[in-house]
């Protein structure tokens, strides 16, 4: 648009154009909010069922090229769930629907059956002093994760090792032979209906 046009806020192909825009327009979803609603709930859903596949030391560990991929994904992701929308409507909608799903997710979760569902189970990953390398290669996890782990708790050997457990969080849980459990975090317990 040259200058003079710019100035008389008329468009080159013949509409007006009005400077700030349609006020309502941009308060009020340009699509059904049914439709936001949805989308929502649907990428919702495919995004906790992939990063359930991915397994426990994707979601219990961010490195920084997790990181990356996390914004990626988010960023990938936005235009799949508003659509054409850009209203701040159309966005309350999607808050609201997707603090709703995700409160009915851990209302579900607190079900065994459906708790299984979303947690992956612990892994034991070395028992009486030997690596379980099929586990770990599982898993996903390297040794050196595991040395690092065994350093954080004090322990210096494998050898000295009666139980390691890649824990639902992606988090390495030691045990020392002959050793008092010692832990690194505070445990929180949790009521789980029967």
């Amino acid at each position: 648009m040259d200058r003079p046009t710019r100035a008389r806020c008329i468009d080159p192909h013949g509409a007006k154009v009005r400077p700030g825009g349609n006020t309502l327009s941009s308060l009020l979803p340009s699509i059904p909010p049914w439709e936001l609603v949805v989308r929502a709930v649907l990428i919702y859903v495919a995004l906790l069922v992939a990063l359930r596949i991915f397994g426990k030391r994707e979601v219990g560990q961010f490195t920084l090229y997790a990181l990356v991929f996390i914004l990626l994904v988010a960023n990938a992701l936005q235009p799949a769930i508003t659509g054409p929308d850009s209203s701040l409507g159309g966005g309350l909608i999607l808050v609201l629907a997707l603090v709703l799903t995700n409160a009915g997710v851990g209302w579900l979760d607190r079900f065994p059956r459906f708790h299984r569902l979303l947690a992956a189970p612990p892994a034991v990953i070395i028992k009486d002093g030997d690596y379980l390398r099929d586990v770990m290669k599982k898993e996903g996890v390297d040794q050196e994760e595991v040395e690092t782990a065994m350093r954080e708790h004090g322990v210096g050997d494998v050898k000295e090792v009666q139980l390691g457990v890649l824990e639902p969080d992606g988090s390495i849980s030691i045990v020392a032979t002959g050793a008092a459990t010692r832990t690194k975090r505070r445990v929180r317990f949790s009521q789980r209906s029967r």
